[in-house]
């Protein structure tokens, strides 16, 4: 029986994608051993995974390289075929290095890369040769199975769709409106008249972590709809999915909902601010749209990753999106 680790200790979003390489590897070799290393607080994306074995969890908040080599004794005693790393930082670099594993595999950018029994070109997403971060993630593990990237996934348990089924009343969205980026977070002022001209009738639920809760009361107070509710951190990541599975539409930032919405191909709306999806992280549901503005901004994108601030003081990425795009992704029609 082959065991696998794959290492991704990053954002939760990248945690999210790098779930495709489970699921092939599930796929191919059904009897493995898949254990996955993610950093302290992005493990509960993953209870009750039915693939996995076993989560590791790296703990950078209880002393970074003390508990950086409790993991090596750790990896090194389970005797690993494969360590598949999906980082380019040195830390997990180190891990792979050291691992004991038969194979170690990882991208050319990381910095103990030469020390990769396999190392693989970590590629760029262009818009004139676009490659999503799901392929990339299988050029790690293409040489022993194929070419066909796999979708993420998760896997709420019954017990978090049974928490959220009080919500699941009739027609509801839901909004994900937060963003760690100032520059990828579609703004306030923006989702409170796009959601005055939804449908009086449709609930609307906003998800996101406790520290939302107040850009939460503020679109709610804006808009004055009374069939509207905050659940920031309220909910589970897991009972988040779960709710948004259900939704008749997801609207997210580009940001980790959106991946939680294409973990269970739930219908998504991502509103790109500053960033473009050119860079490969766009959404992969069945039904998706993508809203940006929809003429040509000199400064966009204005960096790979969001901004603390708009560098030339506009903001016109976000601002200058209409509401009727966001309507129309969603099937909802503005007549007023």
């Amino acid at each position: 029986m082959p065991k696998f680790l794959v290492i991704q200790t990053a954002f939760i979003g990248d945690v999210v994608l790098a779930t495709g390489i489970l699921e092939k590897l599930h796929h191919f070799f059904p009897d493995a051993q898949l254990d996955y290393l993610v950093r302290k607080g992005n493990e509960s994306l993953l209870a009750g995974h039915p693939f996995l074995d076993e989560v590791l969890v790296w703990d950078k908040k209880a002393g970074k390289y003390r508990d950086l080599f409790r993991l090596l004794k750790v990896i090194r005693a389970k005797k690993y075929d494969k360590v598949i790393n999906v980082q380019r930082f040195a830390a997990t670099g180190l891990l792979t290095v050291l691992s004991g594993a038969k194979e170690r595999i990882g991208y050319d950018k990381n910095p103990l890369s030469n020390f990769f029994d396999r190392r693989i070109p970590h590629i760029v997403s262009t818009t004139a040769a676009p490659k999503h971060e799901i392929e990339r993630c299988n050029d790690l593990i293409a040489a022993f199975t194929d070419n066909v990237a796999y979708k993420p996934r998760l896997y709420p348990a019954a017990a978090d769709h049974e928490r959220i089924m009080r919500y699941r009343k009739g027609n509801y969205i839901v909004i994900a409106p937060a963003s760690v980026w100032f520059t990828k977070q579609y703004p306030a002022v923006k989702w409170i008249p796009f959601l005055k001209k939804l449908p009086a009738d449709l609930r609307v639920y906003i998800v996101g972590a406790p520290g939302d809760a107040s850009l939460a009361d503020e679109i709610i107070s804006g808009t004055g709809r009374e069939n509207m509710e905050s659940l920031c951190g309220k909910l589970s990541f897991l009972e988040s999915i779960a709710l948004m599975e259900h939704a008749r539409m997801n609207y997210v930032n580009d940001s980790a909902p959106m991946h939680f919405a294409s973990a269970v191909n739930a219908p998504v709306t991502a509103v790109f601010c500053s960033t473009i999806p050119a860079f490969g992280f766009g959404p992969l549901s069945d039904q998706q749209s993508i809203v940006e503005i929809e003429y040509p901004l000199a400064c966009r994108p204005c960096g790979l990753h969001g901004r603390a601030a708009c560098p030339q003081g506009h903001f016109k990425c976000a601002l200058d999106i209409r509401d009727e795009q966001l309507l129309t992704s969603g099937g909802f029609f503005h007549t007023a």
